[in-house]
């Protein structure tokens, strides 16, 4: 068995409560400067954390006008406010834009690096400040894993940049955080997570350690994505996709995402549609496309899912396909590029920038040439 290496926080908390366990950890460690990255409708939910922590002697600056698909130029300006606040520390409250900003933040704020040249694998020359992730959407599994995203706005591309710096040094998971989560990011988020989960147990570099996570963040996020989208409330599904969100993450830095990924960045980058829903778009695509490469695997896959088995292993994994483009569909999630505004003009062009994520390319079970991608494009109009 090949040798693999899983990175984890120091730390993981995991259920209702989080935030209050956070500032007792926080305070505890005597650090005075925290840098805080969250979103407008965020912030309310950090009053009463906010309050704890002030009343302990903890000076806070926020940054809490995070973009949806942030640049370069954003993470920038942020990192700017954060050396000039002269941060000791720093914690992500939000979805997965928000927690790859402050992984780089804190990283970053104390090197002389530049962000143009981090991207790729294993560029990052050492850790920065102390932080920690609390994610209120359960789609990217960022909080646990050592990749964060941005994108390049000289050719229009999102660009990774993986590290076991990035590793956070805590991550706190209160799935009450998502239940205020509108059904539509609900949706494109799980979408994410199930991507993640599926793309890391199909993976050309697939491995029995992760495979685990895999497997049952499938298993969590296929039974429960669809009753958190109708009823936000819903705790048991609400916790389940929290969970599944966590074991996708878990995957990201040991084996990584492929294909599905690598088409859906110019989808992110050109035309700005969100990460999850990109995915979710182009999953069923990708799959059909690799399963000749790993009939088996994705056969696993779609028992995961909760579908019969087939006559043989290219049945179920055509079963868990359509399952796939079924839970999709019920999630009110489109299912083609022209339903999203794309034209069918656009798809040479994001072949050929989808050729440029060797990084995520390379794990694919299947060797995906421009022309490949061409016609994965194609069959989603």
């Amino acid at each position: 068995m090949k040798p693999i290496t899983l990175l984890q926080p120091a730390k993981i908390q995991f259920g209702t409560g989080c935030l209050e366990q956070l500032c007792n950890d926080y305070l505890a460690m005597g650090k005075k400067r925290l840098f805080i990255l969250t979103a407008p409708v965020i912030r309310p939910m950090l009053q009463q954390a906010e309050a704890t922590l002030r009343n302990g002697g903890v000076e806070i600056a926020y940054f809490d006008d995070i973009m949806a698909e942030p640049t370069v130029n954003d993470f920038k300006r942020i990192l700017a406010e954060a050396r000039a606040f002269k941060a000791d520390s720093v914690i992500g409250v939000g979805g997965g834009s928000v927690l790859d900003l402050s992984k780089l933040v804190a990283t970053l704020i104390h090197s002389e690096q530049q962000i143009e040249d981090l991207f790729g694998i294993g560029l990052v020359a050492c850790r920065g400040v102390w932080f920690a992730c609390v994610p209120t959407t359960s789609g990217t599994g960022s909080e646990v894993s050592p990749n964060a995203i941005l994108l390049d706005e000289r050719d229009a591309l999102k660009k990774g940049v993986v590290s076991p710096h990035l590793m956070a040094d805590a991550a706190y998971i209160d799935p009450q955080l998502t239940w205020s989560v509108p059904a539509k990011i609900t949706a494109e988020t799980g979408m994410d997570a199930i991507t993640h989960c599926i793309e890391a147990y199909t993976n050309k570099f697939a491995h029995p350690l992760v495979d685990v996570y895999a497997l049952q963040g499938i298993r969590l996020i296929a039974a429960h994505l669809l009753r958190a989208v109708k009823n936000g409330k819903d705790v048991e599904a609400r916790e389940a996709l929290a969970l599944g969100s966590m074991y996708g993450g878990m995957c990201l830095g040991p084996v990584n995402t492929a294909a599905v990924h690598a088409l859906s960045y110019p989808l992110g980058g050109e035309f700005h549609i969100s990460h999850g829903l990109s995915n979710a778009i182009l999953l069923p695509s990708v799959m059909k496309f690799n399963s000749v490469a790993c009939v088996e695997r994705y056969a696993d896959v779609a028992i995961a899912c909760g579908v019969a088995p087939g006559k043989d292993a290219k049945e179920t994994a055509q079963r868990g396909v359509e399952f796939i483009e079924k839970l999709s569909r019920d999630c009110g999630i489109p299912t083609t590029l022209t339903e999203i505004g794309i034209s069918q003009s656009a798809v040479d062009g994001m072949a050929k920038a989808a050729m440029n994520v060797q990084r995520l390319l390379k794990n694919n079970p299947r060797p995906v040439t421009e022309d490949d991608a061409r016609n994965i494009y194609n069959s989603l109009y």
